[in-house]
């Protein structure tokens, strides 16, 4: 074998073992969740399991337009922290950090001061997240 060869091989190798996810996909539950708020109205489609979340949020904004993308995050106790990415009534990208407290079987969203860390948005530390006037109030959705 040349070092070329050998050197592709490796590639494909690393690749091929850096796809994999360190969690299974099927310890994940799915669930959807609907939110309104006025006359506007959110949907939260996430997979769910002890440490993590991801999934997908749309916000559609009575006779304006929406805001659809992708969540992500981790889970800690009874809230689930991560960043929303999407894009903005059909304009350019945006990521927003993200706090859900479930409580109840409803997810509170929750709003706090947004800060930059590294170019990414979060909130800052040291300042608490309000969940008690939460613009959406999620359900389940049974099925």
């Amino acid at each position: 074998m040349n070092i070329k060869t050998l050197f592709f091989f490796f590639l494909v190798l690393t690749l091929a073992f850096s796809c994999n996810s360190k969690d299974e996909k099927s310890q994940y539950k799915q669930i959807t969740y609907y939110a309104v708020n006025g006359k506007d109205t959110a949907i939260l489609a996430i997979n769910i399991n002890d440490k993590r979340f991801y999934g997908r949020y749309e916000i559609v904004y009575h006779k304006i337009g929406k805001d659809s993308g992708d969540v992500r995050g981790d889970i800690k106790g009874d809230t689930l922290r991560g960043d929303f990415h999407y894009i903005s009534n059909g304009g350019s990208w945006k990521r927003i950090p993200l706090a859900l407290l479930k409580k109840e079987n409803k997810l509170f969203l929750g709003s706090g001061v947004i800060g930059i860390y590294f170019n990414l948005p979060c909130f800052m530390p040291g300042t608490p997240i309000e969940y008690n006037n939460s613009k959406f109030v999620f359900e389940e959705v049974k099925k």
